[in-house]
């Protein structure tokens, strides 16, 4: 077996070809199905966010397999010839452009492909934040764990990637509790206040209309009630998540119908849903913009695929950001957090080796089998030959000390050969990994 990944994050890709590759929740089990019905694709899990689509995946590469009794693969020979990984990257590439109809040139240009310890090394740092556009957020663990739950409970998650997934939230733990990269919380959503804040030099006199009520509209609706903005309306699909959540912070809770009425009282507009198309048009906040008398209007889209036409951009008086644009203020609030990264990488460069490590000794199961089944057919040979000589009324010791003596030089025969020859040729390393393995000393 052998774990690859192919993706595409912030770093490698606009929001226009992030949006086009995102899987909404609910088309995620059928395209983490349609994933492991590839050729060679054992398991898969899918991790789909606003800032990167990732594809984790265990093929198979050849190489002799080690299974438990029930018949579970857990581990293989990850050998493999650079043509063989360039034929499964093109493979992942072809189904993901296929599946989203995008083009596979545009998709190839823009996207990242890893393999073995490279895949768990980078799995690390995504969860542990490292990766994120929001230097230690930890939004992104939450959302790995449940992609990984979608994955184990359709049954495309097994041995290797419920292995590496699980060595993955184990760092991201210890990254949490033995370094501050946690400490003064950083995302999106703080991002998009602080840069309400640079716009308008009184929040609390403002009205804020957030739409969604998701994780990151809550974040941002925290972050607002603790600068004193006080006028707070949450617009939602169903009305009564608009409302449960807007009791949590005094809002009034509406429904996704109720914008335009909304909007025309809105200083600041924040989006985040996981609707495929645009919730906001070019239209509507032209005639709210024109009804506030071209009052300023402060859009963030927070949304991957967007919420908000990017068209909005072009109306005077209304200033929209997507998440991209907000980099800029996410950087500011991150520095700090740079020595704690450090140190962050230095455990994930730890947690690999020591996943690497347990890989490895997965792999002497196979060579420990055989040798213990070689040894016990050369017990069971000799025992029955000594049996045969008791029943025959040979004496009891004269058999012991044959059957010992047999079984011994059975034993010893085909390594002492092979020493030899080893001695002959020069490979001294043979003979002194062979002092070690039966602690013969010098």
């Amino acid at each position: 077996m052998a774990l690859v990944l192919l993706g595409i994050n912030h770093n490698t890709a606009n929001v226009s070809m992030r949006e086009q590759v995102a899987f909404p929740p609910e088309k995620m089990a059928d395209a983490m199905q349609r994933v492991t019905a590839l050729e060679h694709v054992r398991e898969a899990v899918i991790v789909s966010t606003c800032n990167r689509t990732e594809l984790y995946v265990d093929v198979d590469l050849g190489g002799p397999v080690v299974a438990d009794a029930d018949g579970t693969v857990i581990s293989q020979d990850q050998g493999a010839d650079p043509a063989r990984l360039q034929s499964e990257q093109h493979k992942l590439l072809n189904w993901l452009s296929h599946y989203h109809g995008v083009d596979i040139a545009e998709l190839s240009a823009c996207s990242y492909f890893h393999w073995r310890d490279d895949v768990i090394r980078h799995l690390m740092r995504v969860a542990c934040g490292l990766d994120s556009m929001v230097l230690g957020e930890p939004q992104i663990l939450g959302q790995i764990k449940s992609a990984y739950a979608v994955a184990k409970e359709l049954g495309v998650a097994k041995a290797e990637l419920s292995r590496a997934f699980q060595e993955a939230f184990s760092i991201a733990k210890e990254v949490r509790t033995d370094t501050a990269i946690g400490e003064n919380p950083v995302s999106v959503a703080y991002a998009a206040v602080t840069l309400a804040e640079q716009i308008f030099s009184d929040l609390g006199s403002l009205h804020a209309l957030l739409i969604g009520a998701g994780h990151t509209i809550e974040l941002v609706a925290r972050h607002l009630t603790d600068r004193g903005v006080r006028s707070i309306v949450v617009a939602n699909r169903t009305l009564q998540n608009a409302v449960k959540l807007g009791e949590k912070f005094g809002a009034r809770g509406v429904l996704l119908s109720d914008i335009p009425e909304e909007l025309e009282q809105a200083d600041i507009v924040v989006s985040s849903t996981n609707s495929q198309l645009p919730l906001l048009g070019k239209g509507a906040v032209e005639r709210a913009i024109k009804k506030r008398r071209h009052k300023p209007m402060l859009l963030v889209d927070l949304a991957v695929p967007r919420d908000i036409e990017p068209e909005v951009g072009q109306i005077s008086d209304a200033y929209l950001y997507s998440v991209d644009d907000i980099r800029d203020v996410i950087e500011d609030n991150v520095k700090s957090r740079a020595l704690a990264a450090e140190q962050a990488s230095a455990i994930i460069e730890r947690g690999v080796e020591e996943y690497l490590r347990h890989l490895r000794a997965l792999n002497a199961v196979a060579t420990l089998r055989a040798f213990r089944e070689k040894a016990d057919q050369t017990r069971q040979l000799e025992l029955e030959k000594a049996l045969k000589a008791l029943e025959k009324g040979m004496p009891a010791e004269q058999v012991l000390e044959a059957l010992a003596r047999s079984i011994t030089n059975k034993l010893i025969h085909a390594p002492s050969v092979q020493m030899k020859k080893a001695s002959a040729e020069g490979r001294e390393d043979l003979v002194r990994l062979t002092q070690e393995l039966f602690e013969l000393g010098e």
